[in-house]
């Protein structure tokens, strides 16, 4: 199992990001959690298969129709904690 971090900048608070998103990542049967951060960014901490994050972390350059990503970083992350669903938070 593995451990993403993103921070996905742009317009990407206000217009059902963090909905959108956990429905991606539960559908790809993914753990963790999706939350706007006060940077106006949104943050995504995605544990699973590697295959699947990169199948989360495509959607996420893209985002819901009324979103405009900027730019998705990435940080591959030790798991300390996991995570029983995915969650907005």
């Amino acid at each position: 199992m593995e451990q993403a971090h993103l921070t996905i900048s742009g317009r990407v608070q206000g217009v059902f990001y963090r909905a959108s998103c956990q429905e991606v990542a539960q559908r790809l049967g993914l753990r963790g959690w999706v939350r706007n951060a006060p940077t106006g960014q949104v943050e995504v901490l995605a544990q699973g298969e590697k295959e699947k994050i990169e199948k989360l972390i495509e959607w996420c350059k893209k985002g819901p129709p009324s979103a405009k990503v900027s730019d998705v970083k990435i940080e591959w992350e030790k798991i300390l904690e996991q995570f029983n669903v995915f969650e907005v938070s």
